[in-house]
């Protein structure tokens, strides 16, 4: 019996999680065979933000705060993704290109930044023998940095290549495919790199670390081959005036709300991200939970992210504004932070695990709210796509980074201060410090409220212009 080939186009359109993200100028073929370079990108941010971590502190045996600013260096390009962003919008070449030089560049500097840097990291520990004062300080913060600058320049060109192609009504929907892509591709390069890892050597860090470097580089050039097409451009319009990036950022701010829903997704994201290395400490510590015990709390955070990412979706079909919804999720989050505070009082860790289903539940509202608002955003005048994406992702990036900077900071100090006596004798328990770090997050989630009001009464959405209310699961975001 011979099965029609159009029963097997109605299955994967009704079944598949990316399916309804196709569209005739980008079908889902292309669609993931462009978004290798998440994958790309997240095997990169593995490396840098968990394995050579562990690797810098434990096997190699560096100090925590060189680490720590090691780590940091990345974070310092993701303000500027902005302008990486602007840049490609109006990049001028013969064949008229826009996109895939940034993609090819960026793909250059995460190479280069990935083969130096198991090098760069033998020198630091001094197991290579140098005559130069801080040779192995200026060449591991020279590889971090060289890393930390292709992934964000070919995370922003990528993505805004996607959005170019895609239509408005599936556009929305494509962009986010990438961020789960981004999520799959750290999931499987920490699984692969631990396997490869578990029997440690200066050999097998070269190794492991240049094979990186080296699929890094493949997986983008078969992400950009021919997903731009040529359009060739005069030599008057190569060399006609390029607008500057000053009169772009203004233009772009001057566009409705974009200043405002940009601060609403940097203070948001400082206060859902504080906690993001506290939880699993907090449970252990505070509440005497077993190691598997702590472990189960990212499943637990994953549900309440996926019912987040339902209600989400059922919301938006039913025609509700996008920052109502996202106030919905900050409230949910100032519920959940409270639950987790009262958890070590309590002694409780059922309400402990609600809180941290709660953070997964709000985070996931709030964040399908604001990419989706970001990617309805009015553009006019010169601005494009990639200033407007790449605006979007410097603020989440920082405020991410800064976030688990100042959360593990604050954490510290001010339980060395309790310890020390120096709060008083009531004070003096092993709590108070993730205490003060959960109720800083609550305050920053009632400013987050605070700067969000504005949008809710004022919509940037012409609500006269039909949107696109449909989500799938490819609208999850990171």
């Amino acid at each position: 019996m011979i099965i029609p080939r159009s029963i097997f186009k109605s299955i994967g359109t009704k079944w598949l999680p990316f399916a309804d993200a196709a569209s005739e100028g980008l079908p889902l073929n292309q669609i993931l065979r462009l978004s290798l370079f998440q994958v790309s990108v997240g095997m990169a941010s593995v490396l840098l933000l968990g394995t050579l971590n562990r690797v810098m502190i434990v096997e190699l045996s560096l100090a925590a705060s060189l680490v720590a600013v090691m780590i940091a260096l990345p974070v310092l390009i993701a303000p500027f993704r902005a302008l990486l962003g602007f840049r490609s919008d109006n990049h001028r070449s013969a064949i008229g290109w826009k996109r895939v030089p940034y993609l090819w560049f960026g793909s250059l500097w995460q190479f280069g930044g990935l083969a130096i840097m198991p090098f760069a990291l033998l020198v630091l520990t001094g197991d290579v023998v140098h005559e130069v004062p801080f040779a192995g300080e200026v060449i591991a913060a020279l590889a971090f940095l060289m890393t930390g600058f292709g992934l964000h320049m070919t995370q922003t060109a990528g993505i805004a290549l996607a959005a170019d192609r895609a239509d408005d009504a599936t556009r929305p929907r494509v962009v986010a495919l990438l961020y789960v892509t981004f999520l799959v591709g750290m999931a499987i390069s920490a699984l692969i790199v631990g396997w490869l890892l578990r029997d440690f050597s200066d050999l097998r860090l070269i190794q492991v670390v240049q094979g990186c470097a080296v699929v890094t580089l493949g997986l983008n050039v078969i992400a950009l081959w021919r997903q731009e097409k040529i359009r060739p451009m005069s030599r008057e319009e190569r060399e006609a005036p390029r607008p500057a990036f000053r009169d772009a950022w203004r233009d772009y701010m001057s566009g409705g709300q974009a200043g405002r829903l940009l601060a609403v997704v940097f203070v948001g994201g400082l206060a859902f991200n504080m906690q993001d290395v506290l939880l699993e400490p907090y449970g252990g510590e505070v509440l005497g939970l077993s190691v598997a015990a702590t472990t189960t709390l990212t499943a637990v955070w994953a549900f309440g992210a996926l019912l987040g990412f339902w209600l989400a979706a059922r919301w938006l079909a039913e025609g509700m504004d996008q920052f109502r919804m996202a106030a919905r999720g900050i409230l949910v989050g100032i519920f959940a932070f409270a639950a987790v505070i009262f958890a070590g009082p309590l002694q409780s860790a059922p309400v402990f695990f609600a809180g941290a289903w709660g953070i997964g539940l709000g985070l996931g509202l709030f964040a399908v709210a604001t990419l989706t608002a970001a990617m309805e955003m009015p553009r006019r005048g010169i601005v494009g796509g990639g200033l407007a994406l790449g605006a979007w992702g410097a603020a989440q990036a920082t405020a991410a980074g800064l976030a688990v900077a100042l959360g593990g900071g604050i954490r510290d100090t001010v339980q060395g201060l309790a310890n020390a006596g120096h709060l008083g004798a009531g004070l003096m328990t092993p709590d108070i410090g993730y205490s003060v770090v959960y109720h800083i997050e609550i305050g920053l989630l009632f400013l987050t409220l605070i700067i969000l009001g504005p949008l809710v009464r004022t919509r940037i959405i012409d609500s006269t212009q039909p949107r696109n209310q449909r989500i799938g699961l490819a609208d999850f975001p990171t």
